[in-house]
């Protein structure tokens, strides 16, 4: 029997990985680096049911624009000469409108509760896994009048929508803040939301599916196909040809370029994000996003990761330290008493979020094939939706009903 063959080793491929050696299925690995660090491993490691609105969106635009002419801003893509960009951004342009939004809300807010709930029955399951899974909720924390309005706007959607959202005053947040002051007009709470370590949840998925007798194949790139009919036999790879039974594209921001070996089309864009740990002094209690900067902040106790940015690179994988320098501004212009030093060049970590054009994911079958899935597109949400789309995954593998539709994430949905 030939395996399954997953094509990307990030947290989306390894919990695809997961839920299918869970049914008994043989599985392989690919990636074309060596499985260490990538998208996966310095996130912000957020898990977040209030985050309901694709990234295609109105306002999206003219903020974009806005932010174009600062290279610290929280959006920005490089004017570059791009076919494939200028696609793209038009396709992103076509996607953000109000009924887009509308048609979105409930499909991300059934797949991020699912994946939730999977967070929390992996956490029962493995106790051992130290992956620091803090159920602590979130905090949309806001200095100005106009942010203000969009952020208890947004709590009253996600309230509307079934999803508890809290507006705090700046007394309020003194509660969940004792340690320091948070200079901040005020603050939307979702008490559902989560975080953990996104590098201590990579690394045990990895060693215990090589437990499980998964194969990891690294340092390996896909050349191409051998194709039959509605089928691939076979992935050639710069080290030979490997047989496969499915196959399943899970290559984050490269996920494109495999649809184009296949023949599909699938628009996909890297959106560079970085972080930097930091000593945790005075001690920030609550996860967060100080929204006019779009920089979160994931406390682990005696340490702290700050991150953000969206830099729609393509896959350029270079640092821009100017993106670096507008997260580093935000801490203490939101905690003015925080010992914030600017890290180290080889401490920063970078990381190129796979952003489909209407900010759906694409789960489900390939165009044109019955034995191809695709798993990607997640854009700053994969640690968050992975456990959900991973059964999904593996619940079309096995030919099961799915625990949720896919309306919404069809791959073939720019193929038409």
């Amino acid at each position: 029997m030939k395996p399954t063959l997953i094509i990307g080793g990030g947290i989306i491929g390894l919990f695809t990985a997961y839920f299918l050696q869970k049914e008994g299925i043989e599985v392989q690995v690919m990636d074309q680096g060596d499985m260490q660090v990538n998208c996966s491993t310095g996130n912000a490691g957020m898990i977040v049911p209030s985050h309901i609105i694709p990234l295609a969106a109105p306002g999206m635009i003219s903020k974009g624009i806005s932010w174009m002419f600062s290279s610290k801003s929280p959006f920005y893509i490089h004017p570059r000469l791009d076919a494939k960009l200028l696609k793209w951004c038009y396709q992103f342009y076509k996607a953000s409108s109000p009924a887009h939004v509308e048609r979105s809300i409930p499909v991300l807010k059934n797949l991020s509760l699912l994946s939730k709930a999977l967070y929390q029955e992996f956490k029962d399951e493995h106790p051992d896994s130290q992956i620091a899974l803090q159920e602590k909720g979130l905090m949309m924390i806001y200095q100005t009048e106009a942010v203000e309005k969009e952020e208890i706007e947004f709590a009253n959607l996600a309230n509307a929508n079934g999803l508890h959202a809290d507006i705090l005053t700046p007394e309020d947040i003194r509660a969940f803040e004792p340690n320091l002051e948070v200079k901040a007009r005020g603050a939307v709470r979702f008490p559902g939301d989560a975080h953990l370590d996104p590098g201590k949840l990579y690394r045990f998925l990895k060693s215990y599916l090589q437990e499980k007798g998964v194969k990891f194949l690294t340092n390996t790139q896909v050349t191409g196909f051998e194709k039959s009919g509605n089928t691939v036999k076979a992935v050639i790879t710069d080290k030979g040809k490997i047989d496969a039974e499915k196959v399943i594209l899970c290559g984050g921001s490269w996920s494109g370029e495999l649809a184009d070996l296949l023949g599909f089309n699938l628009p996909m864009m890297g959106g560079k994000g970085y972080s930097f740990l930091q000593e945790n002094k005075p001690e920030i209690m609550q996860s967060s996003i100080l929204t006019e900067m779009k920089v979160a902040v994931s406390p682990y106790g005696e340490q702290i990761r700050f991150g953000g940015t969206m830099e729609i690179a393509g896959t350029n994988q270079k640092v821009n330290l100017n993106r670096v320098k507008g997260i580093f501004e935000s801490i203490n212009r939101f905690y003015p008493e925080f010992e914030a030093k600017f890290p180290e060049e080889s401490k920063i970590w970078k990381g190129l979020r796979p952003c489909s054009p209407d900010g759906l994911p694409y789960i489900g079958f390939a165009p044109g094939y019955s034995n191809v899935m695709v798993n990607s597109g997640h854009s700053m949400m994969g640690v968050s939706l992975a456990p959900a789309s991973g059964k999904i995954i593996s619940e079309l593998h096995q030919q099961k009903d799915t625990t949720l539709g896919l309306n919404g994430f069809e791959v073939g949905r720019y193929s038409k």
